[in-house]
């Protein structure tokens, strides 16, 4: 097995020169660089990445903790995340979650064992105690989807209140006053500020909050579809339906038409997130923006800028969702 001194030997250059190569930490001649890389190409040698972390502490790799792999929400943010790294030249190493406060734990513990320049986390069922201690230590953490005041400087979030209102108003806007809502986990803390959102819409226009028009989902299509149908059993009027993800919203909309509605003249449904399959719905899905590519690109450029030293400008912490006004909102 070729070592590093059989690459330096081939190569002609000193093995710091090679070390420099490797590590693409200092400025090395083109011709020198070709040359060692050659050597290397010619020896068949592979870098040890295990020792190379443990002689430079510096692994080039970044924990990054999901609650899920499924879907395009992470699947976006994911990739937001990757895209930053990769043009670093930084690796990741992926663990999920599944909103278990003990699988979260596992995941964290395993991705510092992996010897992790810093950690990325999506979490959802730890708590904010824990997590505030997992910062006081060595490794750089920061956090997605999740604002905890005392560590705020660590967080990437979304106004989470925002969108929930701007979701209810859009609708009043259009004129709908009897307006029934499906509701995320009500555990989760977005699940809990977007219904905020959804109350104060409704308050400052005069509208009544009605506990029986609110039904709590659990951001998956089923609970959409049984929530529709729950909410259309009580025999209450509304002629608009706001829910807490599109994913919810995408289960409601087959309920509403197994129901022998037609969508948006007969109800007029909004979802939250723009999951890209809203604009291929029947009718296209009025939804609330959540820019969480960006929001992985931002979690990413932190950890450049805190952990690796590089360069990052016009770095922000919170984003502000948008609307996406579609077919589903019909005027009353």
């Amino acid at each position: 097995m070729a070592t590093i001194y059989d690459v330096s030997v081939l190569a002609g250059v000193s093995l710091a020169t090679v070390s420099r190569v490797m590590n693409k930490n200092a400025k090395v001649s083109e011709k020198t660089e070709k040359k060692v890389l050659d050597a290397m190409a010619q020896l068949g040698y592979r870098p040890n990445a295990i020792a190379q972390s443990l002689a430079s502490n510096c692994s080039n790799s970044v924990g990054v903790l999901v609650s899920e792999l499924r879907g395009h929400f992470y699947g976006s943010m994911m990739s937001g995340i990757e895209a930053e790294f990769r043009i670093a030249h930084k690796h990741v190493i992926i663990a999920a979650g599944h909103s278990e406060e003990q699988l979260e734990k596992e995941g964290i513990e395993f991705l510092i064992s992996r010897r992790c320049d810093a950690l990325i986390l999506h979490v959802e069922a730890v708590s904010d105690e824990y997590l505030i201690e997992l910062c006081k230590g060595s490794i750089p953490v920061i956090l997605i989807n999740r604002y905890i005041e005392q560590i705020e400087d660590r967080c990437v979030h979304l106004n989470n209140e925002l969108g929930g209102y701007i979701a209810t108003k859009a609708v009043i806007d259009q004129g709908h006053r009897d307006i029934a809502y499906i509701a995320g986990p009500y555990w989760k803390e977005d699940a809990q500020n977007r219904l905020h959102g959804h109350k104060r819409a409704l308050a400052e226009h005069g509208l009544t909050f009605h506990e029986q028009l609110v039904f709590e989902g659990d951001y998956r299509e089923e609970s959409g579809a049984k929530g529709f149908r729950a909410l259309h059993d009580t025999n209450l009027p509304f002629s608009a339906l706001v829910c807490a993800n599109d994913e919810m919203a995408s289960g409601a909309m087959d309920a509403v038409r197994g129901k022998g509605l037609s969508m948006p003249n007969d109800m007029s449904v909004m979802g939250f997130d723009n999951n890209v399959l809203a604009n291929y719905m029947f009718p296209k899905l009025s939804s609330v923006d959540y820019p969480i590519a960006e929001m992985g690109h931002m979690a990413a450029k932190m950890v450049l800028k805190q952990c690796y030293q590089s360069p990052q400008t016009n770095l922000n912490n919170i984003f502000d969702p948008k609307l996406v006004l579609r077919d589903s909102i019909s005027l009353r």
